[in-house]
């Protein structure tokens, strides 16, 4: 028969073991919840990210001069909006002249491709595939799925418009934002949530600054590089090659096959050159002008940004590749702050007497 100590401690053990189960149960339902909206709070994070943007030059504006909020607010999206009409001005004619010219280019530059992988050996199958186009058909559909994507279908028009929207509001007001986020959680963690936050957005602050002034300098002497060159399509092939700077690992790589494709073209030698070019740019970038402008902010590990990607990419497509890398930033903070100093840097191994 069981004792009196027995049967207490099987009925504490019960009822201290309902609130667990309650709590993975709820935990459950909001996974599931939260990937039934999925695309809102994807909108929500894009917002995030623009919003934070938007606040790198608008904390410069409070700092330098006085203003209020709404005004430098107002003359950042003023800034912005004239900077992308003077930059459609000078440059759209020119690079939608230049999309059609690839278009018209595009079977002479699969024949000269599938000519140089024709000579070597184990690609000969995949020169018959570019010389008789069947590749490129079979590329079609996935290039429609990602034009779709990007913005043709007038639902992505309207998540964009929202993201916008919900970005100018988050700018305009972060403050009472950060205290609604704050005041979820409990009132002994408060300190701490503040201090998370504030560390999450100058860490994503400081890696979207960071990012954006590599990609602008690789787009710039990308561009210039190929003008000197002389290689056909310099400014659609350095906007190629600036954007996918936003891409660690692979986008650099794969954004230096367009500009050497295109110098094939005209010869062999030329696109010997841009290769060349491309990889002084590209170690420049990466070792020298990267590490440079993040030394103060994350430096994402190449694999954990590639993973991210892959990751994010299968479960929401596009989009989650675009918010990939945002999304590390601010997880790697929360990570270090929260799971490692909270919790492994105070596990101890407690030994039974």
């Amino acid at each position: 028969m069981a004792s009196a100590a027995e049967v207490s401690a099987v009925k504490s053990h019960s009822v201290l073991s309902w609130p667990a189960v309650l709590g993975s149960l709820a935990l459950v339902l909001l996974g599931l919840l939260a990937w039934e909206l999925r695309w809102v709070l994807l909108v929500l994070f894009g917002a995030v990210v623009l919003a934070v943007a938007l606040d790198v030059p608008v904390q410069m504006l409070l700092k330098r001069f006085q203003l209020q909020r709404p005004q430098a607010l107002g003359l950042v999206v003023l800034a912005l909006l004239l900077l992308a009409w003077v930059l459609g001005t000078l440059l759209l004619p020119e690079l939608l002249e230049q999309i059609q010219t690839l278009n018209e280019l595009l079977p002479q530059l699969l024949q000269r491709v599938a000519a140089v992988l024709g000579e070597v050996r184990g690609l000969e199958q995949l020169a018959q595939g570019l010389a008789s186009g069947s590749l490129l058909s079979a590329m079609q559909p996935l290039s429609g799925q990602l034009l779709g994507l990007a913005g043709g279908a007038a639902n992505t028009s309207i998540q964009l418009l929202l993201m916008a929207l919900l970005a100018l509001l988050l700018c305009l007001d972060p403050t009472s934002h950060n205290n609604l986020l704050i005041a979820a959680t409990p009132n002994f963690y408060r300190q701490h949530s503040r201090k998370l936050l504030k560390e999450s957005r100058e860490a994503l602050g400081g890696w979207l600054a960071g990012m954006t002034l590599s990609a602008v300098t690789v787009f710039l002497l990308t561009w210039a590089g190929l003008v000197w060159l002389q290689v056909p399509l310099a400014l659609l092939s350095g906007l190629i090659c600036g954007l996918l700077t936003f891409v660690p690992t692979i986008g650099p790589s794969v954004a230096t096959l367009l500009p050497t494709a295109l110098a094939l073209v005209v010869s062999p030698l030329l696109a010997l050159k841009v290769l060349i070019l491309r990889l002084v740019l590209q170690n420049l970038e990466a070792f020298v002008l990267t590490p440079l402008l993040l030394s103060r902010t994350v430096n994402l590990l190449p694999t954990v940004a590639l993973m991210a990607q892959l990751s994010l990419g299968a479960l929401l497509g596009l989009p989650g590749v675009l918010l990939a890398l945002p999304f590390v930033v601010v997880l790697q903070v929360l990570l270090q702050e929260v799971f490692v100093k909270e919790i492994m840097d105070r596990w101890t191994l407690q030994q039974q007497s």
